[in-house]
């Protein structure tokens, strides 16, 4: 069975939590990129998997978000790719491996944090081809599922899925990055969450949805826009709110409590994947985890 097939028969999935603000808090040095981890100290990203999963979670993402050869550019790791990604997902199997439970692995591709032509020097093939290695890489380590996340401009996310659907034969979710502002809710490439829709199917995206952003109350409205516009699943992977800087890192002020109202409304809205984004944690999937069993038992009494 596949994570299309769990879904198609109406079982709503619980994602983990963020993973760049969950290993700073666990020691990574502020600047430095996560990816780097699965090199220096892999036991780290192997227990920060172990701990989601006792959480509660269904889904687990790979530590690749920023596994592309642009952004690791600027770490000299940019030739190493291929073997990075590998590794996230084979660290990531085995956590869900020594699971009881079945517990999904999700390969995290994030965008390219460069700027497409003709406004910026990234060639759409050279972005095809960075999004196709890194899929190609998460798919061999062993990764169920592709999340492309946390995309902006409409472009480069159509670009992401193609090369994921093209290149590998695992289900593809695509999530954009939506703030409310004076225009409503938009990416900061100006995408709304109705072109979303639209742009991500076309592209032949599985499952569709929203991550990051501004909280979990933004995202009720997110994914209250996207339902009516599709009848592919919706993801929704909301921050802990806005993070304020406090004594030198980035804190964020919604607790598991807190969040609880606003989760219960995805749920009642039709969100089939819940999960957090930034300053999220194992406590905050702990506390999804019981809301989630119980949306699906009433849905089944």
């Amino acid at each position: 069975m596949t994570i299309l097939d769990l879904l198609a028969q109406g079982t709503v999935l619980l994602c983990d939590g963020a993973t760049g603000t969950e290993l700073q808090n666990r020691g990574l040095a502020q600047g430095e990129p996560p990816e780097r981890l699965l090199l220096d100290d892999p036991d780290l990203v192997l227990s920060l998997h172990r701990d989601y999963i006792i959480a509660g979670a269904d889904i687990i993402e790979t530590n690749t978000f920023g596994a592309n050869r642009g952004r690791l550019a600027h770490y000299g790791l940019q030739d190493r790719v291929t073997e990075l990604c590998v590794k996230a997902a084979e660290l990531a199997r085995q956590a869900a491996e020594e699971s009881p439970r079945r517990v999904w692995v999700a390969g995290s591709i994030g965008p390219t944090g460069e700027i497409l032509e003709p406004l910026g020097p990234l060639s759409p093939q050279a972005a095809y081809d960075d999004f196709a290695e890194a899929a190609l890489a998460l798919e061999q380590g062993g990764a169920d599922v592709l999340f492309i996340e946390t995309m902006m401009a409409q472009d480069e996310a159509a670009i992401a899925v193609r090369a994921a659907r093209e290149n590998t034969r695992l289900p593809v979710a695509a999530t954009m990055s939506f703030e409310k502002g004076k225009a409503g809710l938009r990416t900061p490439w100006g995408v709304d969450p109705a072109t979303a829709v639209q742009i991500l199917s076309e592209a032949g995206a599985h499952i569709l949805g929203a991550n990051c952003g501004r909280g979990f109350d933004d995202m009720v409205e997110i994914i209250a826009e996207m339902r009516p516009l599709t009848e592919r699943p919706l993801l929704a992977q909301a921050n802990a709110g806005l993070p304020q800087w406090i004594d030198g890192r980035n804190v964020y002020p919604d607790t598991p409590e807190s969040i609880v109202p606003d989760a219960i409304r995805l749920l009642e809205i039709g969100v089939n994947i819940l999960g957090g984004c930034c300053g999220t944690g194992p406590p905050h999937i702990r506390k999804m985890r019981k809301l989630v069993d119980q949306f699906n038992e009433e849905k089944q009494s």
